[in-house]
């Protein structure tokens, strides 16, 4: 779950002051960036219009991309503080390490959740013998300021509760709770995450949270959200003061459902640490370049990712929205 830019840009995201109290409807399309050898994705947060949901504040969706006769994911053991990863496949499987002696293959619909907290790195690839598409999302949550040196750890869960709507809606629930369901996955800070699938036809409504804010994030197929028409590749923010969500879809479609409190705290994300100030994240680089303080990930048939150069100027603060 890596962020390989290799001149990555110094962005702050959080704090409550933008965040729209009443419903909005803004889409957010994708630019794309190359992961690894073989894989390109489709980041949706942070975007140039929107840098959080909530403590989500990084999204990248990628394929369903054929890989029948390419290596697939193959991303080098790398670093990260202060955020959770998640790994969620539709379809494939990744093959996680990390410095905690974790190994764990993570199939379609599992959840892998591994808490950074103080530092950890960690690798991804691609199964030698593995299936033929590789179709997923990778996402980071960002960790409050009272756990983000917490001890790093790594959870997989192969099962996790569902919800069945009625009228064509299925979901399943990564991370915190929807409509009485809830996930098993170690959270520190109010959120939710659901992987949402709808059938031909389907007609629902989805109960929310009102205080929480709220995106939705087009997997497969296209899908009316709201009244709103959203294709893989974007990304639809809804703000806050919603309690239901309309769903639709003439055809099979697939979202995801991202939200969460208003994230209060300012964070500053750099390449893939996130921190609270410029001397934190130049600390973190040092640190993976000279020391230990991330650990060693063993089995990983290559080298360990670089750090980029930090950025010739200051890293400050490009507030919430552009």
């Amino acid at each position: 779950m890596s962020n390989l830019d290799v001149k990555p840009a110094a962005t702050v995201c959080g704090g409550r002051e933008d965040v729209s109290a009443a419903p909005v409807r803004e889409l957010l399309t994708a630019r794309t960036v190359p992961l690894g050898e073989s894989t390109v994705v489709r980041r949706l947060l942070p975007n140039l219009g929107r840098r959080m949901v909530g403590a989500w504040c990084f999204v990248d969706h990628y394929g369903p991309d054929d890989i029948a006769r390419e290596p697939g994911m193959q991303v080098p053991p790398h670093p990260h503080m202060g955020l959770q990863t998640v790994s969620w496949l539709h379809e494939g499987e990744v093959l996680h390490r990390d410095s905690l002696g974790s190994k764990q293959t993570v199939r379609p619909r599992e959840l892998g959740l591994m808490t950074s907290g103080r530092g950890i790195s960690h690798s991804e690839e691609s199964p030698r013998d593995h299936a033929p598409y590789l179709h997923g999302a990778q996402l980071w949550v960002a960790l409050p300021d009272a756990h983000r040196d917490i001890a790093p750890a790594f959870e997989h869960h192969a099962q996790l509760p569902e919800v069945t709507g009625g009228n064509g809606l299925h979901a399943t629930v990564l991370l915190g709770e929807v409509d009485g369901a809830r996930s098993p996955g170690t959270v520190h800070t109010p959120i939710v995450g659901a992987d949402i699938r709808l059938a031909s036809g389907a007609s629902a409504r989805l109960p929310l949270e009102r205080d929480f804010e709220y995106a939705v994030l087009a997997m497969s197929g296209e899908t009316e959200v709201d009244g709103v028409r959203v294709g893989p590749g974007s990304m639809l923010y809804l703000g806050s003061g919603r309690t239901s969500l309309p769903l639709g879809a003439d055809d099979e479609s697939a979202v995801m459902l991202l939200g969460g409190e208003p994230f209060e705290e300012q964070i500053l994300m750099w390449w893939n640490f996130v921190g609270r100030s410029a001397e934190e994240i130049t600390e973190a680089r040092d640190a993976w370049t000279s020391s230990g303080r991330f650990g060693e990930v063993h089995g990983y048939a290559g080298p360990r990712l670089p750090a980029p150069a930090l950025p010739a100027t200051p890293l400050k603060p490009r507030g919430r929205e552009r």
